[in-house]
């Protein structure tokens, strides 16, 4: 029964930091509400949105496989967010030709494709790291 348990834990666990995760990530976001644009069928914030959450995800998966305690997966997970916090706001800072938030605004599928990878991409490297 321990390993049922332990899934569970690690599950309510994950599901608990990525609901935190989403709530940052719509405090940083001045501009719009996430969940409104998406109600609006604004494709390219849900796929930023997406990309977030698959990022956070990998970066648990890695925290559960390498750690030996549910409280390290805690940590990682907590860390893992803001890391991701960084990546997006770098990835904002970076684009000198535009302005991420106001591209997803405009429903700009292809900055959410772009801002969807870098999310994922360095959710692997975030979790490849985790040792």
């Amino acid at each position: 029964m321990g390993p049922f348990i332990a899934t569970f834990i690690y599950f309510v666990i994950s599901v608990v930091i990525v609901l935190i995760g989403l709530v940052i990530f719509e405090i940083l976001t001045r501009k719009y509400k996430d969940m409104d644009e998406v109600l609006k069928g604004n494709q390219a914030v849900a796929l930023s949105i997406a990309g977030k959450i698959i990022g956070i995800c990998i970066i648990l998966a890695f925290a559960i496989y390498h750690s030996t305690a549910i409280y390290e997966t805690l940590i990682w997970g907590v860390y893992g967010i803001l890391l991701q916090m960084i990546a997006y706001l770098l990835y904002d800072l970076f684009t000198r030709k535009f302005s991420v938030e106001e591209q997803l605004l405009k429903n700009n599928v292809a900055v959410g494709i772009i801002s969807m990878s870098v999310s994922i991409g360095l959710g692997f490297v975030i979790g490849a790291s985790i040792t």
